[in-house]
């Protein structure tokens, strides 16, 4: 297994990957008393039942030991597979999703991010650390039990890349964040805000790529969705909550994605010259593509997105639904 890069993309792409390891299916070993040998990365609380988990996942996208050993074939770059893949289990409940959790359960979810991606990022080798979370049977989860996953690259995911570059670039012809702009108009607005709590904010995002899009942005600018004490993760993990209960009245399943900054130990490459201002134009979210039936198409090979429902549309349809307690 290795990392090839496409010239015209830029884009990183997996090739090789071994299916030949059983993952195991039943008993759910996701399930608490069915660790087996999985070695535990982190728990919480650190001793007694658990309530969250994470260990490695147990047929790996990037494997931890060796170097990148970046080099070229011909007008190719390619390098090894060397990276981190986590699997973190929201719950130890089988059969209640994050969304049944309390907002403290929520907040210990949230809270197991951050510290992951901390210890990851200690790595130097690691350019970037994703977390993200698949649910749903059309959504390409690999077991019902709720669970999200880590992985951490030795290069930068080009949607991220992206946002990079277009919060640099605004920074330095504006001197202000574009993601704040984007809060400020959306919350002055109000036709696209789902919900709020304390410092976090729910609103779907102008130019929705998919039918009820949502992102989840601080109002309070940080570019580390993982700085130590900086957040409140239970004002959050309430604000997150209510919005996975509102959900099942309009999709099948989501993704979810946490959007922060790469790891700043990492100057070279894509990164080299990002560090000048990054702490200042760039702004952590969470970004939340449910999945929606359509006959539409909502995605074609250039990369247009065609949605058929208006961002205000579908925020106010998700107002009107009540997330419960």
């Amino acid at each position: 297994m290795e990392l090839r890069k496409d010239p015209i993309t830029r884009s990183w792409v997996v090739v090789g990957h071994s299916e030949s390891v059983e993952i195991p299916v039943d008993p759910c070993p996701l399930c608490p008393d069915n660790e087996g040998e999985t070695r535990t990365i982190l728990q919480f609380p650190a001793q007694g039942p658990w309530q969250v988990r994470v260990f490695p996942h147990f047929r790996p996208l990037y494997r931890i030991e060796g170097e990148p050993g970046r080099s070229a074939e011909g007008i190719y770059d390619r390098m090894s597979g060397i990276g981190a893949h986590e699997i973190l289990v929201d719950t130890p409940n089988h059969q209640r999703g994050l969304a049944g959790e309390s907002p403290e359960h929520v907040a210990l979810v949230l809270e197991a991010y951050a510290r992951r991606i901390v210890d990851l990022k200690r790595d130097p080798r690691f350019k970037y650390i994703t977390v993200f979370k698949n649910e749903g049977a059309n959504s390409g989860q690999e077991w019902p039990h709720s669970h999200s996953q880590i992985t951490a690259t030795t290069f930068v995911p080009r949607r991220v890349l992206y946002e990079l570059r277009a919060a640099r670039d605004w920074f330095r012809e504006r001197d202000r964040c574009v993601f704040c702009d984007i809060l400020r108009q959306e919350e002055k607005q109000e036709k696209r805000v789902v919900d709020a709590q304390g410092n976090y904010v729910a609103f779907c995002p102008y130019a929705s790529r998919v039918p009820f899009e949502t992102w989840i942005l601080p109002r309070r600018h940080n570019h580390e969705f993982e700085a130590p004490g900086s957040e409140d993760f239970l004002s959050l993990g309430a604000l997150l909550g209510r919005f996975l209960r509102r959900l099942p009245a309009i999709s099948q399943g989501y993704h979810m994605v946490v959007h922060t900054s790469p790891n700043s130990l990492q100057t070279k490459g894509e990164l080299s010259d990002y560090w000048q201002s990054i702490s200042d134009d760039y702004h952590w979210h969470i970004e939340i593509l449910p999945i929606v039936p359509t006959s539409e198409k909502s995605y074609v090979i250039k990369e247009v997105y065609f949605n058929g429902l208006m961002p205000e549309q579908a925020a106010q349809l998700l107002r009107q639904v009540n997330p419960g307690s």
